[in-house]
């Protein structure tokens, strides 16, 4: 039996320069953090000669090719396991969300199954094979950040260079700002779920395109992200409530979807009550709210948003990226039970790396 897990994540700042349409042409740059919310993979040795998966429904399948799932059954191909196996999938937070909760699945998904088959893999391989099977081979019009930031954990600033390369960094902030700026930082889910493509979409094919308005709201956007890790790394913690402010209004501006009437009046309400900036995490349209907001006003900001129907959560952040915590598999998949063939990804990367991720 083998319990692999991967955190979800916050954006802190940059967050939509991690797609290759832009990337490509001016490179981006963003800070993400992981928290304590998981995607949690259970796989376990099946005793029949087939396929059992569990996630919000239950599939027995005979072929790989049969299930209907496109992760599972994408990464069962990508590593080359065809029978003999159940999986099992739990999440702490509802999908389409924004949190990255797909590509969290995908990264602790691939550690379990490289784990059970006995590979040695880094952080960076996890990350990069998960950007593989979601981005290329399953055409999502994602970035790259939820897959790295599942791998990595912590706040953590990723560059991406104009060939697709990602530089990881540790954020270097002092135990002093870390204390206050999870403190101040205030998580409500809005009760709305959406699709992130049904905006990435949007903003993928106006890059693609050239849209001058799309590339000048994304330049500020990677700004924004820079000026983030500088007053974070220079202790200005209470700067990030400006930024995200500011954050917020130019990510309205990308489409149409990214807000509503009712997103607007939480917005409005949470700042009349002394929240000093927030946003919408992942591609906006729903999900998670963030404020950054200081103490004395956090009593005010979440009895407010709360009588509005607003759910609270408590996160903390999360330090250690993707991780097996049980390993007990005593049995080999048979000899030429399976094959082995990814893709060449490239391995910059300033964190140390363990063989494998336990």
């Amino acid at each position: 039996m083998i319990l692999a897990r991967a955190p979800v994540r916050i954006t802190l700042g940059g967050g939509g320069t991690d797609l290759k349409s832009y990337y490509s042409k001016h490179g981006g740059f963003l800070i993400g953090a992981g928290i304590n919310r998981y995607s949690t993979i259970l796989a376990n040795t099946r005793f029949y000669n087939t396929i059992q998966l569990s996630y919000s429904q239950t599939e027995i399948k005979d072929n790989v090719e049969d299930i209907e799932h496109r992760i599972f059954r994408e990464a069962l191909r990508l590593t080359g396991i065809h029978r003999n196996i159940e999986l099992h999938s739990t999440c702490h937070v509802p999908t389409n969300s924004g949190l990255g909760s797909s590509s969290s699945f995908t990264v602790a998904l691939l550690n379990a199954l490289h784990t059970y088959r006995g590979d040695f893999v880094t952080r960076k391989e996890l990350a990069e094979e998960a950007c593989y099977l979601e981005i290329e081979r399953l055409c999502e019009p994602i970035g790259k950040q939820d897959q790295y930031m599942a791998a990595f954990g912590g706040i953590t600033c990723l560059t991406f260079d104009k060939t697709g390369d990602v530089l990881v960094e540790p954020l270097r902030i002092s135990d002093e700002t870390l204390d206050l700026l999870e403190n101040n930082l205030l998580f409500f889910f809005s009760g709305v779920e959406r699709k992130a493509s049904d905006i990435l979409i949007e903003q993928d094919q106006k890059s693609k395109e050239n849209d001058p308005d799309m590339e000048q709201n994304l330049h500020q956007v990677k700004d924004i992200g820079l000026k983030t890790r500088e007053y974070l790394e220079n202790g200005k913690v209470d700067m990030l409530g400006e930024l995200l402010h500011i954050h917020w209004e130019a990510k309205k501006k990308r489409s149409s979807k990214m807000t509503d009437p009712f997103i607007d009046d939480c917005y409005e309400t949470a700042r009349k009550n002394g929240a000093i900036g927030g946003k919408l995490m992942g591609a906006g349209g729903g999900g998670f709210f963030m404020f950054y907001c200081e103490n004395g006003n956090k009593a005010k900001v979440s009895e407010s948003l709360q009588k509005m129907g607003l759910r609270r959560e408590r996160f903390h952040f999360d330090w250690e990226g993707v991780r097996i915590l049980l390993n007990s598999k005593e049995t080999r998949l048979a000899p030429n039970s399976y094959t082995f063939d990814l893709p060449e990804t490239p391995h910059t990367v300033a964190f140390s790396e363990v063989s494998r991720i336990n």
